[in-house]
């Protein structure tokens, strides 16, 4: 794992989403996501891309509607379907 993922900011990201609309727990719960993502280093491994707050939010914006949890699967839904092995990041529920 490279050492730049523990700087992941998954709070910065949380505020990043707030564009999107949901309530905080959907914001966090699509941050903790994020987060796990980026610590696993796949997503890096796969794009060649680091994943940061900024990216996330940039990568959302390319979904036509939804709210943060509704982008998120969608982004990771394609992320999916271009690499396989990202199911597990998908967020299923949270609690409001």
């Amino acid at each position: 794992m490279n050492e730049l993922h523990d700087e992941f900011d998954a709070e910065a990201l949380a505020v990043g989403l707030e564009t999107f609309g949901g309530d905080e727990a959907e914001r966090r719960a699509v941050a903790r996501h994020a987060r796990d993502m980026a610590d696993s280093g796949r997503y890096e491994a796969d794009a060649d891309v680091l994943l940061t707050p900024e990216h996330v939010v940039v990568q959302l914006a390319d979904a036509s509607e939804g709210s943060p949890a509704e982008r998120w699967n969608w982004w990771v839904g394609a992320l999916e379907f271009a690499y396989g092995g990202y199911a597990e990041f998908r967020v299923r529920r949270w609690q409001e």
